[in-house]
């Protein structure tokens, strides 16, 4: 890949102008997959059983296993820690970002994790159930805090984390708290690779894993690597690929391709093919900051552009990229086989990451379908 002339920035699908050839390429039509609205689907908290008392599937239904936290982020970008004036409280953790992206966009979503029994568990669970996620799945600790995370931003609105979870309630959920039925009525299971550091949540990760396999789910895994919160990088190198070749869909970033191959180039198709994509694997995505993503599947692979913003805060725009994804897989499980809906779908997630670097949190800048198809529109004009 060319990458003369070009400042190859780490992040997510976002800022990024559309030339003319992807003009001409994508007629984005809101009868797309990424506009299909979920009907009928349960209420918060409901398991439709069938005759034989098993759990029935929700059509589109996407659970998302791990952690839910509070970032704490600067009023000012651009200071250490220490020199921020002030912080502003915004829900965060990955695997909830991507429940509320889905949910705001009009998916259907729901969220298996644990916070502490205190003001800030309650506080992220409302704002769950505010978003028109079933929060059903979530358990409460009396003895252990809910996770908080200080992001530091930067100038050009990357980050960096601080993390306060000694251990925090999200790394204490059991099996025994596990709820499996949720699991079976969905259709995609996403999870990342935090809730793999410690016990007994890893226990809980691998058994929630074995029951979505079981129920036919679409297995989505985003490792969303955080150095800190791992024992050791080797630790984390070990921890992430323990559970690669189970995963249905991948997404990953630049920086991360380079960690796992010990150093290979993460523009290189052949080390992609060769050391990332595995026998099982239906889809892969790069993304590539500034630059787009790339996507790979056993019949071909390419790349999308993203749309052209001012990030603010870089924080959540993977996860509102993977949330836009999955929303249009989640009414079209078989859009990976047409590189066309494919190419659309991600250019609908792009969007999606676009728009939320605009805003500082994650929760908080995950957009609307119709914010979406305005500055698709907007790009494409």
């Amino acid at each position: 890949m060319d990458r003369s002339n070009k400042e190859m920035k780490p992040g997510c699908c976002f800022p990024v102008r559309l030339d003319r050839s992807m003009r001409r390429s994508f007629k984005f039509s809101r009868s797309s997959s990424s506009d299909k609205l979920i009907k009928g689907s349960p209420k918060t908290g409901d398991t439709p059983k069938s005759c034989s008392g098993a759990p029935v599937k929700s059509p589109g239904l996407v659970a998302c296993f791990g952690e839910l936290l509070i970032d704490f982020v600067p009023t000012v970008s651009g200071v250490s820690l220490a020199e921020a004036p002030g912080f502003k409280k915004a829900p965060g953790g990955a695997p909830a970002n991507v429940a509320v992206g889905i949910a705001r966009l009009g998916g259907s979503s729901a969220f298996i994790g644990k916070v502490g029994q205190d003001e800030f568990g309650y506080m992220l669970s409302n704002i769950l159930k505010e978003n028109n996620v079933d929060n059903s799945g979530m358990r409460f600790d009396s003895h252990a805090r809910t996770a908080l995370a200080f992001v530091t931003l930067r100038a050009d609105g990357e980050r960096e984390f601080m993390f306060f979870r000694n251990p925090s309630a999200d790394m204490l959920l059991t099996e025994a708290e596990l709820d499996k039925d949720l699991i079976r009525k969905s259709c995609i299971f996403h999870y990342g690779s935090i809730s793999l550091i410690e016990e007994p949540c890893r226990s809980t990760h691998l058994a929630a894993l074995k029951v979505a396999k079981e129920a036919g789910c679409i297995l989505s895994y985003d490792p969303n690597l955080r150095l800190p919160l791992w024992p050791s990088a080797e630790a984390a190198r070990q921890g992430i690929m323990s559970i690669w070749d189970q995963a249905d869909v991948i997404k990953i970033s630049e920086e991360e391709i380079t960690f796992l191959t010990g150093g290979d180039d993460a523009y290189d198709d052949n080390v992609v093919f060769k050391k990332l994509y595995h026998p099982n694997l239906k889809l892969l995505l790069v993304t590539e900051g500034p630059e787009g993503c790339r996507y790979y599947t056993k019949e071909f692979h390419g790349r999308v552009h993203g749309v052209k913003v001012q990030a603010v805060d870089t924080t959540g725009a993977g996860d509102a990229f993977v949330g836009g994804l999955l929303n249009s897989l989640a009414t079209d499980p078989d859009l990976y086989k047409d590189e066309k809906k494919l190419q659309e779908a991600l250019l609908f997630a792009n969007g999606c990451g676009a728009i939320t670097v605009t805003e500082k949190g994650a929760i908080p800048a995950l957009p609307t379908k119709e914010a979406v198809f305005k500055i698709l529109d907007a790009a494409t004009a």
